[in-house]
């Protein structure tokens, strides 16, 4: 693992930081291709907006870029992780004002993942860990994660992912994942204006639809919903797509055609990082 903090490399931060005290932080998790970062703008897109709802400063974008791949290999599939963190300050809830905020960028191996998960599909679970709305805070991948980490904590490796539900009952996401369905020919994904994490892979699966003239759109997602589909998947920056073929005891198409295509786009964009 390579990492900066403010450009120097360096691997420890203040205890006072506020990232650490109170999580007033964001991050994103960034998938390269020998040495090419994936979805780039739509990351600097969802930081951005991060920075501007929590009233952070916003990082350089070029200067972001720089310094992911000064920590990255030229591997053929590595993982940069950033974290803009509040910084320092004095003791309470309370932000000072500030001109710039810490920066930390990580350079990390690729993960160990399921080999054909993207083939032959995943199993997930229902989690009960439920997920609170926070409209402010909904859609941010910001750095307080209690819920997911006590949610993945409810099952060992039985399952590959977890799919979490709000507090009304609403289905909203997996554990690291947002979830697609499949039913009659439209693609759903669930609203995440309440509570949830807008991923980068996410915004790209709605845009290949729209190319695709996929029939698709964003609402409120039920478990009857879930369960009554024909077919679901998974997706975040670093797996891509992930057919799910079993939930508990009902099982999915995993093949299924608007599945295929939208992996297809994906790979398109992929290898035209190669």
């Amino acid at each position: 693992m390579h990492t900066l903090i403010n450009g120097q490399p360096s691997d420890a931060i203040p205890i006072t930081d506020r990232g650490l005290l109170y999580g007033d932080g964001l991050f994103e998790t960034v998938a390269l291709r020998q040495g090419s970062p994936v979805l780039w703008s739509g990351h600097m897109q969802r930081l951005a907006e991060g920075c501007r709802r929590l009233e952070l400063p916003s990082p350089n974008p070029d200067q972001l870029l720089t310094e992911v791949l000064q920590v990255s290999s030229n591997a053929e599939r590595s993982v940069a992780k950033i974290i803009i963190t509040r910084g320092g300050g004095t003791r309470g809830y309370r932000p000072m004002p500030m001109d710039s905020a810490t920066r930390i960028v990580m350079g990390l191996p690729w993960p160990v993942l399921p080999v054909d998960a993207k083939s032959t599909g995943v199993t997930a679970r229902w989690c009960k860990t439920r997920l609170a709305r926070q409209p402010r805070l909904a859609g941010l991948k910001h750095l307080n994660r209690l819920e997911q980490v006590l949610a993945r904590a409810e099952w060992q490796d039985d399952y590959t992912e977890g799919l979490m539900r709000d507090a009304d009952g609403l289905v909203i996401e997996g554990t690291m994942s947002n979830l697609f369905l499949v039913d009659r020919g439209t693609l759903i994904t669930p609203d995440l204006s309440q509570c949830g994490v807008a991923g980068v892979m996410r915004a790209a699966i709605l845009e290949f639809a729209q190319q695709c003239g996929i029939p698709h759109t964003v609402r409120p997602v039920t478990p009857p919903m879930v369960e009554e589909a024909d077919s679901l998947f998974l997706t975040n920056s670093l797996i891509g797509i992930w057919p799910i073929f079993r939930l508990e005891t009902r099982h999915y198409e995993v093949a299924g055609k608007i599945t295929q295509t939208l992996q297809t786009a994906l790979q398109h964009t992929i290898d035209r990082l190669a």
